[in-house]
């Protein structure tokens, strides 16, 4: 590749920016010409193309290209000493190229109509609706729970494999569309992270690789948490990005399980968040709803909290500040914050399908 070709990649990278940043404007055009039109097309193409093989294709391609990006820093660093500006020219033109691939494969579902849209939801609610929705989340979890235990002391161990739990949730895509066909999955492609040792070191549940269109879970997460990350992963990978949204979309799907272990895990996910959001503006009230809370339950929140202290690093805040920077570059302003902003959909979605 000749130096003004490599000029011209590089220099792309601005324009690119600049057209993003309009066609963010324009939602309801993102959402007809690419969200549902362009982009399913290319999803559905990368899934059939890898779901069939049985580990993450991405997880190996990222591997590979940090040992040739350190191969090269090692073998050329004399060299970037002395041409410094030809190598932030290579840099700049590897990120135009990422950019575009990222943007063209997955990004521009950043810039969609809210999923709050066609759901036909509001997205406000008070504290007084709060309340009441998580004491009617707690009702409902204690007695699925007792309907699975009998003892309302102690936990649940969900009696699945990682492999059975991306079976039957992919089986509650096929029920939840026929409500709602917005959240149609046909040619699945879920599968456990390869690193998802340094994902859960990390801090995160899963990804969804934007450029082989992998939904990926991590693989370390305890049965409890598992099925809900597993909508939320595929979620992204039919299109919606904000976390506020697959937090919801996966909730939904595995609520709308016919499996009573899936439905426990849904509605033990929604009472965690809701719990959370109270605990934040009223302590007292919190300390009273808590306290109605199954005691196996509570032993499956404590249980969760310990896995991930179990993973605490030093190195976490940096991966959750990175990733945070990120949400906020891509139209999702409250960063890690967003994934709370489930509540609001949560409340106002069963003001009209109560539980």
């Amino acid at each position: 590749m000749n130096d003004k070709l490599k000029n011209g990649i590089a220099l792309s990278l601005i324009p690119q920016i600049v057209l993003v940043k309009i066609l963010a404007s324009f939602p309801e055009f993102i959402e007809k010409y690419y969200s549902q039109g362009f982009y399913p097309l290319v999803s559905r193409l990368f899934r059939t193309l890898l779901g069939w093989i049985p580990f993450s294709v991405g997880d190996l391609i990222y591997a590979l290209l940090i040992i040739l990006a350190i191969r090269y820093l090692y073998r050329n660093w004399r060299q970037i000493g002395k041409k410094p500006k030809v190598f932030v020219r290579d840099v700049f033109m590897v990120l135009s190229i990422v950019y575009l691939t990222f943007h063209i494969n997955w990004g521009f579902n950043y810039y969609r109509l809210p999923l709050s849209k066609s759901l036909e939801l509001t997205e406000k609610h008070d504290f007084k609706q709060l309340v009441d929705f998580t004491e009617t989340l707690i009702q409902a979890s204690n007695q699925i729970h007792v309907k699975i235990n009998s003892d309302s002391t102690r936990k649940i161990d969900i009696p699945y494999s990682q492999k059975e739990i991306f079976k039957k949730t992919i089986a509650g895509f096929d029920a939840l569309q026929e409500q709602w066909p917005t959240l149609a999955y046909d040619s699945p492609c879920a599968k456990t992270s390869l690193f998802s040792t340094m994902l859960s070191y990390m801090g995160y549940g899963g990804y969804l690789n934007p450029f082989t269109n992998e939904a990926q879970v991590n693989g370390r997460l305890p049965n409890f948490r598992f099925p809900v990350v597993a909508g939320h992963e595929i979620g992204h990978q039919i299109g919606y990005a904000a976390e506020n949204e697959t937090n919801f979309i996966g909730y939904l799907v595995t609520l709308n399980n016919d499996d009573v272990y899936f439905q426990y895990t849904a509605l033990t996910y929604a009472l965690g968040y809701c719990l959370s959001d109270i605990r934040r503006k009223d302590k007292k009230q919190f300390e009273e709803l808590y306290g109605k809370v199954n005691k196996g339950i509570q032993l499956e929140f404590q249980a969760m909290n310990e896995f991930w202290k179990a993973f605490e690093n030093p190195l976490e805040p940096v991966f959750k500040s990175i990733f945070n920077t990120y949400l906020k570059a891509n139209n999702q302003e409250d960063g890690l914050k967003s994934y709370s902003r489930v509540v609001t959909l949560l409340v106002t979605y069963h003001q009209d399908h109560p539980l």
